[in-house]
């Protein structure tokens, strides 16, 4: 599992998918990483090395990586404080459990330096691991970006990342 991470971040940090102040959206189910049903067999131990991993990509790149937690909280977002901007985001009174929120989530929150979780963002780019459906914090218009890393452990793993949207019809130029 450690390898095909490092492969996926090698490969996405190949084609500079990661940009300073950027937000990065990470959905992750532990559990599918393992061969396991989503939400039936979360690991806080899987949780630490991915999140130790994207630590140092966001060290590397200054990209913000925003995590978020299972239905259980309404897919709510982990995310800094200092990325937090009250003009565009609310905060919401939930402590990520690894029962009601996920692995990663509750591991993020719990080794961030001041963590707050929000109930909505809108990220520039997005892993998804696991099928946990990140497109509802993803920037109109999400658009799949190809990669050789097609997993991790058993998890499928989907890359996203956003454009401006196309307007204007037939006669504009873009």
């Amino acid at each position: 599992m450690k390898s095909q991470l490092i492969d996926l971040m090698n490969e996405l940090q190949s084609i500079s998918f990661f940009n300073a102040n950027e937000r990065c959206i990470i959905g992750c189910s532990t559990s599918e990483i393992q061969g396991s049903k989503i939400g039936s067999n979360g690991s806080l131990e899987i949780a630490r090395t991915l999140y130790e991993t994207l630590e140092t990509i966001h060290n590397e790149t200054g990209v913000h990586f925003a995590f978020q937690g299972c239905e259980h909280i309404n897919r709510a977002i982990t995310i800094e404080r200092e990325c937090f901007n009250p003009d565009t985001m609310t905060e919401v009174s939930v402590v990520p459990q690894a029962s009601a929120g996920g692995s990663l989530s509750t591991y993020a929150y719990q080794h961030m330096k001041d963590p707050v979780v929000i109930e909505h963002i809108q990220c520039d780019k997005g892993i998804d691991i696991g099928q946990t459906l990140i497109g509802m914090h993803m920037k109109h218009v999400a658009v799949p970006v190809s990669v050789e890393t097609k997993c991790i452990g058993e998890a499928i793993v989907t890359i996203a990342k956003s454009r401006p949207k196309l307007i204007g019809g037939a006669r504009a130029k873009y």
